[in-house]
């Protein structure tokens, strides 16, 4: 079985911080990648971020850098820079002959905009010379940072690969299971966005807990149905990267997308929340592309078309919430 050491992570906003401190404290070599030069001084001389994640002491173990392309000479990278500049971010690598064959994990979610591709095709199209992996599941980052218990899920179709990664990624608080169906977590981690933002909405409006665990149980039923017309193993949506991290999305207002679904909720602006963060919230760029996809799917998908609708401008929360109440009736089905 091949042995991953030496990690290369590609992006040090908060998720991408605490993945490199998690390797950091399972043994693994780091080197962090940041765009921002204030990232990599706060992180070389005073181990920690911050910038993007403040609260956490990292290991001396990670170096950052400002050098991409000397992320090459890794063993294996990860990917955890926003979907929407996965694809820009990545192409900086292409023609490099010392990433043929290695593993790049993919820890990005969400649907990139301009082509309604999910991060794996993006990774294929870009550099179609390595092996893609999909890391996904209920974490947040500074649960992760500070050491505290996690499970995921980590998806390679090279069983092989996988099982070394998972190897290779665990350390004493955060625990990898092996899955094959790379989309699938993929699909997971790109939908429970998008439904966070709706749970928030109801919360914010003061709907009560009732509506919120009907939209959780229904998103996923919509979850659900996009897997299955997409090709994926509906087992998987059933683990860590659909149902599990669904759960915590859509429960916790550290969630920036249901944190931004409470604000919309209270009445604040799109524009006025986005503004006031110095971090991405995903589902806002996922939504569109979910609800264009779904309707090319002929997938019924409600929730997240609201939510879309919502977010463009077409349509208010008030509607929304008449709209979804005044559907038809059905048998309750998955």
């Amino acid at each position: 079985m091949t042995e991953y050491q030496n990690f290369g992570v590609i992006g040090a906003g908060a998720w991408g911080t605490a993945l490199a401190q998690s390797l950091a404290t399972g043994g693994r070599d780091v080197t962090l990648w940041a765009f921002e030069k204030e990232c990599v001084d706060s992180i070389n001389n005073e181990n920690t971020n911050k910038l993007y994640l403040p609260d956490a002491r990292l290991s001396p173990k990670i170096k950052a850098t400002q050098d991409l392309k000397s992320l090459a000479e890794c063993d294996a990278l990860l990917s955890v820079v926003p979907a929407q500049h996965t694809r820009r971010t990545l192409a900086e690598l292409k023609g490099i002959d010392a990433l043929s064959g290695k593993p790049v994990i993919l820890c990005s979610k969400g649907i990139e905009i301009s082509t309604r591709e999910f991060m794996s095709d993006v990774l294929q199209e870009t550099l179609p010379n390595v092996v893609p992996a999909v890391l996904s599941g209920p974490s947040f980052a500074i649960d992760v940072a500070k050491g505290l218990p996690t499970a995921v899920t980590l998806a390679c179709e090279d069983k092989d690969i996988g099982e070394a990664l998972v190897e290779a990624v665990a350390a004493p608080t955060f625990r990898p299971y092996l899955s094959t169906d790379v989309l699938g977590a993929e699909i997971g981690g790109a939908v429970k966005n998008v439904l966070a933002i709706a749970c928030g909405m109801v919360l914010g409006m003061e709907l009560g807990r009732s509506a919120h665990a009907a939209i959780i149980a229904r998103g996923f039923a919509e979850m659900r149905r996009l897997g299955v017309a997409l090709g994926c193993e509906p087992e998987t949506l059933t683990g860590l990267c659909g149902l599990g991290d669904l759960v915590l999305t859509c429960s916790s207002e550290q969630s920036r997308n249901m944190s931004c679904g409470l604000a919309l909720g209270r009445g604040e602006s799109l524009d006025d929340i986005l503004g006031a963060r110095n971090s991405v919230t995903e589902g806002v760029a996922s939504a569109p592309a979910l609800k264009e996809m779904a309707a090319k799917l002929n997938v019924d998908m409600p929730i997240s078309a609201v939510v879309a609708d919502i977010l463009s401008g077409d349509m208010d929360i008030q509607n929304a919430l008449i709209t979804l109440l005044s559907r038809v009736h059905k048998t309750e089905v998955l």
